[in-house]
């Protein structure tokens, strides 16, 4: 399941810095979780980040988007060969149709 914020939010500042898959991001009154970037920090660390700097307790689970660990673990090896391509990383590296066999 994807992470959401409530309108409690204080926009402190704390939770954006910690996703590591960039889904937390300034709305327009409060900060905000892409649901198809947020993997609950699964196949990061244990527990999700930005839940555990919130001052204000105000990032529950979205009940909107209900995924499974295995999902989520999918989510987030897609989201790092989509960040691998993005940044010239190993799996940029794909044969063209000019390639040959050796």
């Amino acid at each position: 399941m994807a992470l959401w914020i409530t309108d409690e939010c204080i926009n402190c500042d704390v939770c954006e810095p910690e996703c590591p898959n960039g889904a937390i991001a300034m709305g327009v009154e409060i900060y905000e979780i892409d649901p198809h970037k947020c993997t609950e920090c699964v196949g990061h660390f244990d527990e999700p980040q930005c839940v555990q700097v919130c001052p204000v307790s105000c990032i529950p689970v979205s009940p909107l988007f209900v995924e499974t660990e295995a999902q989520l673990l999918d989510k987030y090896r897609r989201l790092q060969a989509a960040a691998a391509v993005a940044t010239g990383g190993p799996a940029a590296v794909l044969p063209t149709s000019s390639s040959k066999p050796a």
